[in-house]
């Protein structure tokens, strides 16, 4: 599939529900309302869509949420979608987690081939931990990452940068996370959802990328892994540092990548509203063939980029939807 301007989409993240066991503060409202499980596809339609953009070319399929792993019977689409691995169709399946349930699910997420996991952690600290999260146990995450590596998966861990209240801890963050053996990427806050104080929370990774340079040796480095970070060597620790960073410097250019909730809405950018309604062509036919013609005409009108921005002035997000609803 190749957009309007010349980009091979190839990646596409699933949300398999918008529901979540945490309430991260830059995520969601601690008393957020979520769907009906009627308006959820079920996990037989998220296969045959998943497949159907699969036909079309894509080659990385990545399970996001809310939590994904609080969907009930997820490992059966996760089996399911693992065949695609076995034929060479699909070259990687992979999945984002708050890590909650990941002890949990190792074996059976190991066995249906997933080999890389990306678990979001923003804090080691118990007590930041759980406020940060709402409700999180920071020891069932480290127990359920522990778990992870000892399976063979290779892990990585993604870490929000809020602006005083986990940006002293990030050179702790880096230090564990290499002394574990494991990537860490840095994201900004993105202004997604009516979120309070997220102009507050916002801490640009320019300004984090400075000071690690005072303590650190920062390589740049040509690596991609399908998505938008780029990333540094740290010299002192060996190790990789990603950094997303939608607002002071954009990703677009080299965006690959389409979302599709769980109520089987696609997105063909995160910041932007435009979006393809292939629930219903889904449900209209037992045949494909109106399914991928649908996904050919949204990825047409993939656009240039998104309009990301946050101003202390206008506390309006971009976009109104939450990254839980939307996909990871």
């Amino acid at each position: 599939m190749i957009d309007p301007f010349g980009r091979h989409i190839s990646y596409l993240r699933v949300s398999v529900t918008d529901r979540c066991d945490f309430r991260c503060t830059y995520c969601m409202a601690e008393d957020t309302t979520f769907l009906p499980k009627a308006d959820l596809l079920s996990l037989e339609e998220l296969d045959r869509l998943c497949s159907a953009f699969v036909a079309k070319g894509v080659k990385k399929l990545r399970l996001t949420g809310g939590e994904p792993l609080v969907r009930k019977n997820l490992m059966w689409l996760v089996d399911r979608l693992g065949r695609h691995l076995k034929t060479g169709a699909l070259e990687e399946l992979t999945m984002t987690t708050n890590g909650s349930q990941l002890a949990r699910y190792t074996a059976d997420l190991a066995a249906a081939g997933i080999r890389r996991i990306n678990v979001s952690l923003d804090t080691l600290d118990p007590a930041k931990f759980r406020a940060i999260t709402r409700r999180g146990d920071l020891d069932q995450v480290l127990t359920g990452i522990a778990a992870a590596s000892a399976a063979g998966m290779k892990v990585k861990i993604n870490a929000v940068a809020l602006r005083g209240e986990n940006e002293d801890e990030i050179e702790d963050l880096l230090l564990w996370a290499h002394g574990e053996g494991m990537d860490l990427t840095l994201i900004e806050t993105m202004p997604m959802g009516e979120i309070a104080h997220r102009a507050e929370q916002y801490l640009p990774l320019s300004l984090v990328r400075a000071r690690l340079a005072r303590r650190f040796t920062l390589t740049d480095l040509p690596d991609r892994t399908g998505g938008p970070a780029r990333y540094v060597r740290i010299e002192e620790t060996g190790g990789r540092l990603g950094f997303i960073t939608p607002l002071t410097h954009n990703f677009c250019e080299s965006c690959n990548r389409v979302r599709l909730t769980c109520t089987g809405t696609l997105y063909m950018c995160l910041g932007q509203d435009d979006a393809a309604d292939l629930r219903a062509v889904l449900r209209s036919s037992t045949d494909d063939k109106p399914l991928l013609d649908a996904i050919e005409s949204a990825i047409a009108r993939k656009p240039k980029g998104h309009d990301f921005i946050i101003d202390r002035r206008r506390p309006a997000p971009a976009v109104a939807r939450t990254m839980s609803l939307t996909g990871g």
